[in-house]
């Protein structure tokens, strides 16, 4: 008589989902709204890659820093007195408090304290003082846990894991993307966080298809190519792609996504898209801000670049834009929104906060409003998963990487 290996009823029931998985199709209902698989989604891929934790120009300052969250972790990034980058576990060594409980700020005389009983570390995480101990104690045991930290071309990227992911590839095609943007050179003129009642797959997904652009953006689809199926973008594309190399602007489209999987380097990927009508910005049809990096003139494409799951990008000619996905519940989701401009540019000046944002402030609160409505569809026992189209490739792509991510061995 044939026994059944002794494994826990939960791997059982995602086995099965994953052997009942129809290829070209969206994800079961279970993927969208378990709160067990959410925490093997935190624990077994979330928490292992890169994330972009903010722009360098929001800590200028040593003692300046920011607070970013993933599911229930929090880290400090703070600039250091030698003008470095540290990630700090947002967790007090002594009772487990949270030290900075405000999303930015500046660390009082080089400090981060605890506010529970006054545990205070310097900007390293290094334990300075704890009142009251016993002469036993030893400081030095009891110090802030940091994190892997990569600054390139002012973007910040941190990772829970012990043994990151190689992020030498994404490196280098940020340093071929980024760089031409001038991002490393750029300040945040404004940021906006959007609460979304819904699973962090479907955000994504929502954010890696444009079959919904027509429907749902008019605004966004106006001037975007991206947003027309791929006979109608391709003449727009093709003199998008002419433009450019006239300006001498010359960034190549990559394909990495997955790769974590497969070779242990994080995933990427680089690609541009035309503009429609719209040569001089995707926002309003017309230049917003001054010009950045080395861009001469105004090639009528935009440049996007995506770095491991959660972390996403939108380069104009003119200003930028981050797209940071923070998961934190099965059905709860933060989508934190920044604009960038040129580092020089002066508010009420070369650049008006309210012709910036625009667009993208109209288009995030359209996706907060139709991924609400997409969950509120898939918690429905009726649901079943539909194919995708051929504009969701991108969507198709992201839930096969998903499901190899989720189906590895543990790392």
């Amino acid at each position: 008589m044939t026994t059944r290996p002794t494994v826990p009823a939960a791997e059982f029931d995602l086995r099965a989902l994953l052997e009942t998985h129809t290829a070209g199709h969206a994800l079961t209902r279970e993927f969208y709204t378990d709160p067990w698989i959410f925490e093997r989604d935190m624990d077994r891929m979330l928490l292992r890659h890169w994330f972009c934790a903010g722009h360098v120009s929001s800590v200028p300052r040593a003692g300046d820093y920011l607070v970013v969250n993933l599911g229930l972790e929090s880290v400090i990034i703070v600039r250091t007195p030698d003008d470095g980058i540290k990630a700090l576990v947002n967790v007090c060594r002594h009772r487990g408090a949270r030290i900075c409980t405000q999303s930015s700020g500046k660390a009082p005389a080089g400090l981060l304290t605890c506010p529970y009983h006054a545990w205070s570390y310097d900007l390293s995480g290094r334990l300075i003082a704890a009142r009251q101990m016993p002469e036993t104690f030893d400081r030095n045991r009891y110090g802030l846990k940091s994190l892997a930290v990569k600054v390139t071309e002012g973007l910040i990227f941190t990772t829970f894991a012990e043994d990151p992911l190689d992020f030498a590839v994404a490196e280098q095609a940020l340093a071929n993307s980024a760089r031409l943007h001038g991002w490393a050179r750029a300040k945040v003129a404004h940021r906006e966080m959007y609460s979304i009642k819904a699973n962090w797959k479907l955000a994504i997904e929502n954010y890696m298809e444009c079959y919904h652009c027509q429907p749902a953006h008019p605004e966004y689809t106006k001037y975007h190519a991206l947003a027309r199926p791929a006979a109608q973008a391709e003449p727009f594309e093709h003199a998008g792609r002419l433009r450019a190399e006239a300006l001498g602007i010359r960034i190549a489209n990559i394909d990495g996504f997955g790769c974590a999987a497969k070779s242990g380097c994080e995933s990427l990927s680089v690609f541009r898209s035309a503009l429609i009508e719209a040569p001089e910005g995707g926002s309003t049809g017309l230049r917003i801000a001054p010009l950045m990096g080395e861009f001469a003139g105004f090639d009528g494409n935009s440049t996007y670049f995506d770095i491991g799951p959660l972390s996403h990008f939108l380069a104009y000619a003119d200003h930028g834009v981050i797209y940071r996905f923070i998961p934190r519940a099965a059905l709860h989701t933060e989508m934190e929104v920044i604009w960038l401009v040129d580092e020089q540019a002066r508010e009420g000046e070369d650049y008006d906060v309210e012709r910036l944002t625009s667009l993208w402030k109209t288009t995030s609160l359209e996706d907060k409003a139709i991924v609400e409505w997409n969950q509120g569809g898939v918690n429905s026992r009726f649901f079943q998963p539909g194919p995708y189209s051929l504009q969701e490739s991108f969507a198709r792509r992201f839930t096969e990487w998903y499901l190899q991510e989720l189906a590895a061995p543990n790392q």
